[in-house]
């Protein structure tokens, strides 16, 4: 298997990470550049966009998971985690029934939302999004790329570069239809949601759902990371940021088909992109109730879950169901993006 991230035509960006001084871009955490475009985007929940006056009725053909909900282990204090994430304690937690997507939301769904509505994302509003330096063209490097984030400058500002045109300018969804759409925000995201009927799941949904019933597993299989010595998500192998070797088969996003669901039937889970959830993100808080907890009532951004095809236990092995970043509402980046849960009753 070969990833078609990058252009057939045009060889990656060099070996060398490129560096450049950002005053205007953040890294608040593990492979999540923020976008600084308003102190207005974490002072408060923001509003979603008007997705138009569109009358048609949105098409669902995406499958879902019936989850019966109940009592479980949220949270780990596992040892090579990260505390200061608020990743623990432990607790139990219930959850009422709901449904979960069976895969994360792909370019095809996304592509029906917006010829039904005309809606714009935000990258396309501010006219950028982030992405991950290789896979950019070396020959159109110096003219795509605006700027980097200081502490992480393998993340690049390139102009252009949108859920339809991911490496910016030139770049396109052919034979990527079935991966995961990604330059999309926690409001695009929760557009997209309405439009559709359903709703971002909470951590905890999210969490739940990822763990496949196992208890205080690692990850939605097992505790071991390739049992068998076979690849069971697509995340990074080699040496963090300049060497990628794939060889899970992907150098970037892959179909979201690609590697065995758990044991809900829920697919892509653990790595390609991180998904949004409706939670405010706090290090410090503890969920109360315990019953269909729904996070701090503000923070400085929302929660994401599951890692991204950047993650690597060198750097970062947020490819735990239990871990958790976060970003601010209206940033965007390629190896971001969501699905979708419909609550039941």
């Amino acid at each position: 298997m070969a990833s078609n991230q990058r252009h057939s035509s045009d060889e990656p960006a060099g070996d060398s990470v490129p560096e450049r001084d950002s005053r205007v871009l953040r890294f608040p955490s593990c492979c999540a550049p923020a976008a600084h475009h308003s102190p207005l985007a974490v002072a408060a929940p923001a509003k979603i966009v008007n997705i138009g006056d569109s009358k048609a009725q949105a098409k669902d053909e995406s499958p879902m998971v019936s989850l019966s909900g109940g009592t479980f282990l949220m949270g780990t204090d596992y040892a090579g985690g990260f505390p200061a994430d608020g990743e623990g304690p432990v607790r139990p937690v219930t959850l009422s029934p709901f449904q979960m997507d069976v895969f994360p939301v792909t370019n095809v769904d996304f592509s029906a939302f917006v010829e039904t509505t005309g809606y714009c994302t935000e990258a396309e509003k501010f006219g950028w999004s982030f992405v991950f330096w290789a896979h950019i063209p070396r020959r159109r490097f110096r003219s795509l790329v605006e700027d980097t984030v200081a502490m992480a400058p393998w993340w690049c500002k390139v102009r252009g570069a949108c859920w339809k045109q991911p490496e910016g300018p030139g770049s396109g969804l052919e034979a990527r239809s079935r991966h995961p759409v990604v330059h999309v925000s926690w409001n695009d995201a929760s557009a997209y949601a309405k439009w559709i009927g359903k709703a971002i799941p909470t951590e905890a949904e999210w969490e739940y759902a990822a763990r496949g019933g196992l208890e205080q597993k690692l990850y939605p299989w097992g505790d071991d990371l390739t049992p068998d010595g076979k690849h069971r998500c697509n995340i990074w192998q080699g040496r963090f940021p300049l060497v990628d070797t794939a060889e899970d088969g992907y150098a970037g996003t892959c179909p979201v088909d690609s590697f065995p669901s758990n044991d809900y039937g829920i697919y892509s889970v653990t790595g390609n992109v991180w998904e949004w959830c409706a939670d405010w993100f706090g290090a410090n808080f503890t969920a109360r109730p315990l019953h269909d907890p729904v996070g701090p009532g503000t923070g400085p951004g929302k929660v994401m879950k599951g890692g991204s095809f950047l993650c690597h236990a060198s750097y970062c092995n947020r490819y735990r169901v239990a871990a958790r970043t976060s970003n601010t509402p209206d940033s965007s980046a390629s190896n971001i993006g969501f699905r979708c849960v419909r609550k039941v009753g």
